[in-house]
This record gives C-alpha cells, sequence and structure tokens, in this order.
C-alpha cells in the first residue's frame, strides 16, 4: 500500500525518488564505507515528513518503542540485524537484561517490550526485564492484552560493583529501552565488563537535538554531493535557543528572533522552488526529549511573544517533569500523505545499520502541519515487504510501494548516520567508544 500523496507540487519530490533510485549502487556504496569508518547505534525509529517538495527526517529516536507496530512479516528481518548487532558487542552472548520505561503498566508499550523480547530470544539470547523503577522490589508480574505476562524484576548489582543483572542472571549485554529523561541513574553508571546499548549519554539526559541536526547538516551535504541534489531537500532548517524559561516569560526575544529568522530562510527556499502557494511555519519543540511534549506550530514570530497561561505550561514541562530551558526551531515540514483522509507520516525502524520495518503514524484530528505525535494517534504497519530493498526501476515515479518505502529507507539512514557520528561526539570518553 502506497498513501496518497495529496500534491499537485509532487515534482521535486519525483524528481528526488528518481535520482536516488538511479543513484541506488553510489548510494549503497557510501553507506557501507560510512559503516566502516561509524558505528551505528544499536536502534534507532525515525520520524519522516513528506511534503512532496521535500522529504526529511524530523525527529530521530535512539530509545525507540512501537515494535510491536511493525508488520510480523518484517520479524525475520528484525532477527537477522539483531544478529548482527549483538555479534559487534558480544559475539557469545548468551543473556541479555532489557530495561524498559518505568511507566510499564501502558498496554501498547507492553507489547513493544514484549515484540523485542521475542526478537533476541529468536538470536539465541536468554532475555530477562530488569526495571529502574524503586517500586518494583520483587519479581512483578505484568499483563499482557492477548493474556500472557512479562515478569519484571529489581535490578541488582554485582558483590564486586562492576555489573549489573537481576537475581541469579548475569547478563553480558544490557539494552535500554529506557530513554533516561529523569536523569541517569547511580545504578547504570561505573558499569564495567558489560555492553550497555545506547550508551548512556545517548539518554535525554545529556542528548541535545540540536547535536543531532548539526550532525545530520553534514550528512545531508554529502549525500547532496553525491547524488547532485539541493540538501535542503532532504533536510530540514533548524536553529536553537538556550536559556528560555516559558513560566517567568524569559528568553522569549531570542525565540521570536530566532523563529523570524528561520522562516525568512524557509520563505527564500520556497521563492526559489517556485512555491507560491505554501505557507512557512516552524515547530518550537524541547532540545532534549520525547514522547511528543512540549512543541507548538509557529507562523509568525509574534505567536511566540503572545503565549497564555495555559500555553506557557504547556511548553515549560516534558516527559517526568523535566523542565524545558533550552528549544530547538526546526523548519516545518508538512506531510501531505495521507490514509483514508487522514493525516500521516512514515516511520521507520533499524537495527544496527538495517532498515527492519516501519508504520504510519496516522491522526484524525491534526493537521498537515502539526505533530502526529499525540494522543488518538494510530499505526498502519508500512507494507516493507521483502522487496523492500529491491526497488521497481521500471514503474513510474510515485506510485510503486517498493519504490517509496526504499527512499524513506535511505532518508532514514542518512538520520541513523548523523546519529552514529553524534554519539561520537558527545562520548565523554572517547578513547573506549
Amino acid at each position: 500500500m502506497v498513501p496518497h500523496l495529496v500534491t499537485a507540487r509532487s515534482g521535486p519530490l519525483l524528481d528526488l525518488e528518481k535520482k536516488i533510485l538511479e543513484a541506488t549502487p553510489a548510494i549503497e556504496r557510501w553507506f557501507r564505507l560510512e559503516w566502516q569508518e561509524h558505528t551505528p547505534p544499536f536502534y534507532c525509529s525515525v520520524d519522516l515528513r513528506n511534503a512532496g517538495y521535500k522529504l526529511a527526517p524530523v525527529d530521530t529516536n535512539l530509545f525507540p518503542g512501537g515494535f510491536n507496530n511493525l508488520a510480523t512479516e518484517m520479524l525475520p528481518l528484525a532477527v537477522q540485524a539483531a544478529m548482527a548487532a549483538i555479534d559487534k558487542y558480544c559475539p557469545d552472548a548468551r543473556n541479555l537484561l532489557l530495561i524498559p520505561e518505568s511507566h510499564t503498566r501502558n498496554p501498547f508499550y507492553l507489547q513493544n517490550v514484549q515484540r523485542l523480547m521475542q526478537i533476541f530470544r529468536q538470536t539465541g539470547l536468554h532475555v530477562r526485564l530488569g526495571s529502574l523503577s524503586p517500586d518494583v522490589t520483587e519479581p512483578t508480574p505484568l499483563a499482557l492484552p492477548d493474556g500472557n505476562m512479562l515478569v519484571i524484576e529489581p535490578l541488582v548489582r554485582s558483590p564486586n560493583g562492576r555489573r549489573v543483572g537481576v537475581a541469579d542472571f548475569d547478563p553480558c549485554t544490557i539494552l535500554l529501552n529506557n530513554d533516561l529523561s529523569a536523569g541517569i541513574p547511580a545504578i547504570l553508571e561505573n558499569v564495567h565488563e558489560q555492553s550497555l546499548l545506547p550508551p548512556l549519554h545517548a539518554g535525554w539526559a545529556v542528548r541535545r537535538k540540536s547535536n543531532h541536526f548539526k550532525a545530520f547538516d553534514e550528512v545531508a551535504k554529502k549525500f547532496g554531493k553525491l547524488i547532485d541534489i539541493d540538501p535542503w531537500l532532504v533536510n530540514p532548517l533548524h536553529a536553537k535557543c538556550g536559556e528560555v524559561n516559558f513560566q517567568e516569560d524569559q528568553g522569549m526575544e531570542c525565540l521570536a528572533d530566532n523563529v523570524s529568522m528561520l522562516l525568512a530562510k524557509i520563505k527564500k527556499k520556497y521563492k526559489e522552488y517556485g512555491m507560491k502557494e505554501q505557507k512557512p511555519f516552524v515547530i518550537v519543540k524541547p532540545d532534549a526529549g520525547t514522547y511528543g511534549m512540549g512543541i507548538m506550530t509557529v507562523k509568525d514570530a509574534s505567536e511566540v511573544k503572545d503565549l497564555n497561561r495555559k500555553q506557557r505550561n504547556k511548553m515549560s514541562v516534558i516527559k517526568d517533569g523535566v523542565q524545558v530551558t533550552d528549544v530547538m526551531i526546526q523548519e516545518g515540514v508538512p506531510t501531505f500523505e495521507s490514509i483514508e483522509d487522514k493525516v500521516a507520516e512514515p516511520v521507520v525502524y533499524m537495527i544496527d545499520r538495517y532498515v527492519v520495518g516501519g508504520f504510519y503514524r496516522v491522526h484524525a484530528e491534526r493537521g498537515i502541519d502539526q505533530n502526529l505525535n499525540a494522543p488518538g494517534s494510530q499505526f498502519v504497519p508500512l507494507a516493507f515487504a521483502q522487496q523492500h530493498a529491491v526497488p521497481d526501476l521500471s514503474a513510474k515515479p510515485g506510485t510503486a510501494a517498493p519504490n517509496r518505502f526504499y527512499v524513506y529507507g535511505v532518508v532514514a539512514r542518512l538520520a541513523l548516520l548523523a546519529a552514529s557520528l553524534e554519539l561520537e561526539r558527545t562520548d565523554p570518553n572517547p578513547e573506549v567508544y
């Protein structure tokens, strides 16, 4: 299924799809060489926006939930990719400890944990669940919607203090599916002798979106040169503003100035591409954090200065009650894809350097210029199917599912490569990377 692309301005994107398909051998070789120089994140999901005139990543998640939303046909691909990933860190691994989010009562999230356990068991690993929550003091059963049970256990430090596990279980690898928004827990600090994946500095206690998109600028430039396109066609413009306090109304001038500057740059690009009807907008979001919280669409700088109390409250606090002090301003990329007249955006999932599937996030009550990662969204698995990596060069641009999904996979892997550069550059112990 290829969703409907509601746009008459599909020329540039069809041209982009054509260029990417024609350059497939060069693109795949380039990725192969890049992965010899850089280590991909253990796993990753990327939110893309297809505007008809550009296709760009707008968010890169290094602790992806939502594996339960992938099509079951994609499982063998995920298992193969997981095997390749585990081989890198601990080839003789027998035990894997999975640390999920602390709010583990959410049934959809638990299905994601169940799917991850299923994938890693298929790679030949014993998998147990360890909790960072102080409320979990003994093995605790968690009911799944299908009637099955997961058991989550308290984390324990080994007697020598160098390893982490759960009772009678000593893992070689610890996989975090918890984005550490609330900070780095003491029990995970100074863990030696085990692979902790992703590394602690990938968590939101340390990570910043602006660092990611700075790295993405470089990747997009290289890619643009490789296939002879304007990097803007795969890259959202962005700016950063620190020292912001929405509650106290501080830093709003800086924010308004950056919004104006970015809107002017977008306008210039629209003019260059002869797009008269498209109105520029930006997305203001926290520089750290996820879950679609603290995000607003802005079409004019005055909107930032005139926030009411309710809007300020919404923008000032994100997941785990963390205060927002730094914000990122990102070019708004509208989504012109729709499923049954509902606005949709593709989300692509990767393990190691391999695309393992994805889904469309669909929201009936949101517009083309709004954040779709919000309550009420639904998920339609992408039909990446077995042939997703084998584009159909004879098909007309924009008509074939394998072609559309291959192009999604290429742009998502650009974000994956940017994430690997970002993690290298922000590593507090680069010599052990």
